[in-house]
C-alpha cells in the first residue's frame, strides 16, 4: 500500500447547512433537508420475499426497521437505464448507547436504552446511489408471522402517509419502533452543480492530523440532538467500522451520506446523534461525528457493549471484497494515531476492556475482553464490519497510526542529497537535538537555504555551511526576524559554557543564561535582553511546497 501522505484541502459548501427553524411552527421539508420516508413491507411471511418500492423523489440510502430477529435483508437499486444494480447486504444497526451498569451513579446515556434480551430492531442505512426504485429481499424464519399494515385509502402499493406532514415516523421511548418491518427511504441533500471540490493534495507534517470537516461545515442540524454529550475519563482504544453499501459515490456526495446517517440515527432510531466519532470517505475527507469535541473523550455508540473509553471511526463504503483506497486507509491510520496519541495510547498495544453486554456484542456484561488498542467492530460484535478486505489491512492501519509523528517518506527524500540533510544525519538524525524534519528546504535571505525541524531549524549558505539553531536561542533569533534581522545568519552551533550557552551569528551573538533562562543579544558591543517567547504568525501550508533543488553536500 502506498505511503503517500496527504493533507486534505476541502472546499466548504453552503448547501450542507441551514438555520435552525422554529420548532413551534411546522414547516414542510426543504430541499436542503435530509428527508426520510417510511414504507411498511406488508405481507412478509416465512422464507424469502422480494418487495419493490418506488417514490417520485429520488433517494440514495435505504434502511430497515421493525422486528428483525432472525431476519436478513438485501437491497438493490434501479439504474437510470432501467437495469438493476448489485445486491447489497444490510447489516444490523451499529449500536445503541450502552446501558449504565448496576450501581453506576453516572447519568444514564441519552437515547433508547438497551434491553439485553431484545433482538435487532434496525439496520444501518445502505448507500445504493441516487434512484427512485429499489428492490428489497427479506429472508425470515419459516414460522414467522405475516407482517401487517394498512396503507391509507387511495395510496399506491406499499405507501404510507407519515403523520403531521413529516417525512418520517417519529419514535417515542414507549414505542421506539413499529411492530412490523418497514423500509426507510432516505434522500440526502444534493450538492448544486456549481459546487467544486479540491482533492486532497500535498504532504502532512509529523504530528499533523488530517484536515477535519466540522459538524457545522457538513450541515449537522443540532436541533436533532437531545441531551448533552456524555464524556468518559479518557480514550483507551479505537474501533474501526464501515458504513456498507455502494462504494460508487462522488466526493460531493460524501457530506450528504454523513448527514443522512446522522438524521436516521437521530430521528428514526432515537439515538440523539450520529453513532461514530468520525467518518472517512474514500477520497480522504474526514467528517466530525458525535458532538462534544474531537479532542475530548466523547462516549459515542458505535460498538454496542464497548462504547466506554473507545473512539469509533467509520470508513464510508463496503469493504467485504474491495479494500479501502490508499488515501482512505492512510487517513484512518493518521486520524487514529493523532487521537490515541492525545491519551498516550500505543496504536500497536493491547487493552483490557469490560463489556457492558447487550445483544450487540458477543461478550457478556462484565466480561473482560483483551483486545488490540485499534480493533474492529467484528472483534466484539455480531457483524462482519468492517468487511474482510478492510479487516486484512488492520495491521497496516496500526502501523500508520504508530508512525504518526514520523516524517513522511516524501519529506525525507526531498532533503536527501543536500548539506542540511547530511549534517542532520551526522548530528544523529531523528535522535538529534533537532528531532524530525517538518519542512523541505526553502530559500532564505540571499543565497541561504533552511529546513525546519521539530525542535528548531538548520540554515546553510556557502559562507556559513550548515548550522543548527534550537530552543530559546532559536525563538529569540526568530523574534529579531531571523536572518533578515540585525544578527544575520548563524555561523556556529551552540557553544556550551558553564553559566551560559552562546551561539555566534554573522553580526553578533546570542547568550542563554542557564540560571535565569534569559536570552541577550550582543551586537557591536551592546547587550540587549530579548523575549524568549515562540514567534507567532501564519505557517506556510505544507501542501504548497514542491520538491526543492538544494545544494549538494561537499
Amino acid at each position: 500500500m502506498l505511503l503517500t501522505a496527504m493533507a486534505a484541502t476541502v472546499v466548504i459548501v453552503a448547501w450542507v447547512g441551514h438555520a435552525t427553524h422554529d420548532r413551534g411552527a411546522p414547516e414542510p421539508p426543504r430541499t436542503q433537508d435530509t428527508q426520510l420516508v417510511e414504507q411498511p413491507l406488508i405481507g412478509l411471511g416465512g422464507g424469502v420475499t422480494v418487495r419493490e418500492l418506488t417514490q417520485g423523489k429520488p433517494f440514495s440510502l435505504v434502511a430497515l426497521t421493525g422486528d428483525l430477529a432472525g431476519t436478513s435483508t438485501r437491497v438493490r437499486a434501479k439504474r437510470p437505464d432501467g437495469s438493476w444494480g448489485p445486491w447489497y447486504q444490510t447489516e444490523y444497526e451499529t449500536a445503541a448507547p450502552d446501558a449504565a451498569p448496576v450501581g453506576d451513579d453516572a447519568a444514564a446515556p441519552t437515547g433508547r436504552p438497551v434491553d439485553p434480551s431484545e433482538g435487532p430492531r434496525s439496520t444501518d442505512p445502505v448507500f445504493v446511489g441516487t434512484t427512485t426504485t429499489v428492490q428489497i429481499a427479506v429472508t425470515r424464519p419459516m414460522d414467522a408471522a405475516v407482517t401487517l399494515g394498512a396503507p391509507p385509502a387511495g395510496a399506491g402499493p406499499g405507501a404510507v402517509a407519515p403523520p403531521d406532514g413529516l417525512g418520517y415516523k417519529p419514535v417515542s421511548r414507549e414505542q421506539p419502533f413499529g411492530q412490523n418491518i418497514s423500509a426507510i427511504l432516505i434522500s440526502p441533500p444534493q450538492a448544486p452543480a456549481r459546487t467544486h471540490w479540491t482533492p486532497p493534495t500535498g504532504v502532512m507534517m509529523p504530528g499533523q492530523p488530517p484536515a477535519i470537516i466540522s459538524r457545522a461545515e457538513w450541515g449537522a442540524d443540532e436541533s436533532l440532538r437531545c441531551g448533552s454529550p456524555q464524556y468518559d475519563n479518557g480514550i483507551r482504544a479505537a474501533v474501526v467500522h464501515h458504513t456498507a453499501g455502494s462504494n460508487d459515490y462522488s466526493p460531493l456526495e460524501s457530506a450528504g451520506i454523513v448527514k443522512a446517517i446522522y438524521t436516521y440515527h437521530s430521528k428514526t432510531l432515537g439515538w440523539c446523534d450520529i453513532a461514530y466519532n468520525a467518518l472517512v470517505d474514500k477520497y480522504g475527507q474526514v467528517f466530525e461525528g458525535s458532538a462534544g469535541g474531537l479532542t475530548k473523550a466523547v462516549e459515542a455508540f458505535h460498538t454496542g457493549g464497548f462504547n466506554r473509553n473507545t473512539w469509533g471511526v467509520a470508513m464510508i463504503g463496503n469493504f467485504d471484497d474491495v479494500p479501502p483506497t490508499p488515501i482512505q486507509l492512510r487517513t484512518v491510520g493518521r486520524l487514529l494515531g493523532w487521537r490515541l496519541g492525545m491519551d498516550g495510547v500505543d496504536p500497536k498495544g493491547t487493552v483490557a476492556l469490560e463489556s457492558a453486554g447487550s445483544h450487540y456484542t458477543t461478550y457478556a456484561a462484565g466480561t473482560i475482553a483483551n483486545l488490540p488498542t485499534i480493533f474492529t467492530h467484528r472483534d466484539v460484535g455480531n457483524t462482519d464490519c468492517p468487511g474482510n478486505a478492510a479487516y486484512a489491512l488492520m495491521d497496516e492501519i496500526r502501523d500508520i497510526a504508530s508512525h504518526f509523528n514520523d516524517p513522511p517518506e516524501e519529506l525525507i527524500n526531498a532533503l536527501k542529497g543536500g548539506a542540511i540533510y547530511d549534517h542532520w544525519l551526522a548530528m544523529g538524525g531523528m535522535n538529534s537535538v533537532l528531532g524530525a524534519p517538518t519542512s523541505p528546504e526553502d530559500n532564505a535571505e540571499g543565497n541561504a537555504r533552511f529546513a525546519e525541524f521539530a525542535k528548531g531549524a538548520m540554515y546553510w549558505s556557502p559562507e556559513i555551511g550548515p548550522q543548527p539553531v534550537t530552543g530559546a536561542i532559536y525563538d529569540a533569533w526568530a523574534s529579531l526576524s531571523y536572518e533578515r534581522g540585525p544578527l544575520g545568519l548563524p555561523n556556529s552551533a551552540e557553544i556550551q559554557e558553564p553559566l551560559q550557552i552562546t551561539q555566534n551569528f554573522q553580526h553578533g551573538t546570542l547568550n542563554y543564561e542557564r540560571l535565569t533562562g534569559n536570552v541577550t543579544s550582543v551586537v557591536d558591543g551592546i547587550t540587549t535582553p530579548l523575549s524568549t517567547q515562540s514567534p507567532s504568525g501564519p505557517d506556510v501550508p505544507p501542501e504548497h511546497f514542491s520538491l526543492p533543488s538544494h545544494p549538494a553536500a561537499t
